[in-house]
């Protein structure tokens, strides 16, 4: 199962590109924020995250809803987290 997880800008892309640094339950990943140009995304907003990718801009009500939801879905949320966890976007710096 795939789901859309939320989490938090905890920086901005400095460097021109379009990979943010999000954290999701704890964990800091990079993430493509590119399909919300259109948005005025600042630290502290959150964004529906799937595959590496920023889907959408949600506000913190909705993402704690959100996160309740999925908290309530059990392996399949601890999934996702393991998944998570375990991958990040490789942005071929040395």
């Amino acid at each position: 199962m795939c789901l859309g997880i939320p989490g938090e800008i905890v920086e901005l892309p400095a460097d021109g590109t379009d990979i943010a640094k999000v954290e999701v339950v704890g964990v800091r990943r990079a993430v493509n924020i590119g399909l919300l140009d259109d948005e005025r995304l600042a630290c502290g907003d959150w964004v529906l995250v799937h595959v590496g990718f920023a889907m959408s801009k949600i506000d913190e009500a909705e993402a704690a809803a959100t996160l309740r939801l999925l908290r309530g879905l059990g392996a399949a949320y601890d999934d996702e987290l393991d998944a998570l966890r375990g991958s990040d976007i490789d942005l071929g710096r040395s």
